[in-house]
């Protein structure tokens, strides 16, 4: 079995057909999903999908790449991760390709969710888009270690990879994997440890061949899992267990 260990099905492109959604699943062999909160607005959104079926999990957290979002304070993260559904916080982290200029209110709102994530003991999951240095630096000052996480949809370098496992995080591979033009992206997957790699759809962007320029799904996240297997010379199935594995040991909250 596989897991979505990202994804945004509460988005307008897969809510509107969930049965579906999570039919494909089932016929794809992905047994769990992970839903992202990105904002306050949609928040409840993700968590009434994470009540209501007993796969799927929430996570709760503002996305860094709106300036104008309205904030979670340090104690209403924690107080909502307290949820038994709750098993993350994030999406957090940097983004300098959509945001330019004085990003402290970034760093800050990114501080404020390793601090939650710390003190409720849940792990991070981390965005960095044209921000890497930054991102592993706050991660060090904030002390990120003490509670974890994951790099999710990464594509950064090895080099950046290596910080964040120094760090106890994992790296999280998405559809960018199967592209034809993402090397480093492969680099990566191929020289990340198997006990620290989970693989997602972050649907529904980012779609893996063969439906690249399509909407994304959960069902799909198998084409990820099967090109790692190729990169890596190994069974697919090998590539489920461990990933799987993986999620549950880090989203210690979720059970299978």
């Amino acid at each position: 079995m596989f897991i979505d260990s990202h994804c945004h099905i509460n988005f307008p492109d897969l809510a509107a057909r969930m049965p579906e959604v999570l039919a494909n699943m089932q016929a794809n062999q992905v047994s769990h999903a992970l839903v992202i909160g990105v904002s306050r607005p949609k928040y409840p959104q993700v968590l009434e999908l994470a009540e209501s079926h007993g796969n799927l999990y929430a996570t709760v957290g503002v996305h860094p790449d709106d300036p104008e979002a309205e904030e979670y304070s340090e104690d209403e993260l924690v107080a909502l991760a307290a949820h038994p559904r709750v098993v993350g916080i994030g999406e957090t982290g940097l983004d300098y390709h959509w945001c330019k200029g004085d990003l402290e209110w970034q760093h800050q709102r990114f501080r404020t969710h390793i601090r939650a994530a710390k003190r409720v003991g849940l792990p991070l999951v981390i965005h960095t888009r044209e921000s890497a240095e930054d991102t592993i630096r706050l991660m060090r000052e904030e002390n990120a270690e003490v509670c974890g996480g994951v790099m999710h949809c990464f594509t950064e370098t090895w080099e950046v990879a290596q910080a964040a496992l120094e760090l106890g995080f994992y790296i999280s591979f998405s559809g960018v994997v199967t592209f034809k033009n993402a090397a480093q992206v492969k680099e990566v997957a191929q020289k990340v440890p198997l006990d620290r790699m989970l693989i997602e759809t972050d649907s529904p962007y980012l779609a893996p061949v063969p439906y690249r320029g399509k909407v994304n799904e959960p069902a799909y996240v198998r084409h990820v899992a099967a090109h790692i297997a190729e990169l890596r010379g190994m069974a697919v199935e090998e590539v489920a267990r461990v990933t799987s594995d993986n999620f549950f040991r880090l989203f210690s909250k979720a059970s299978r």
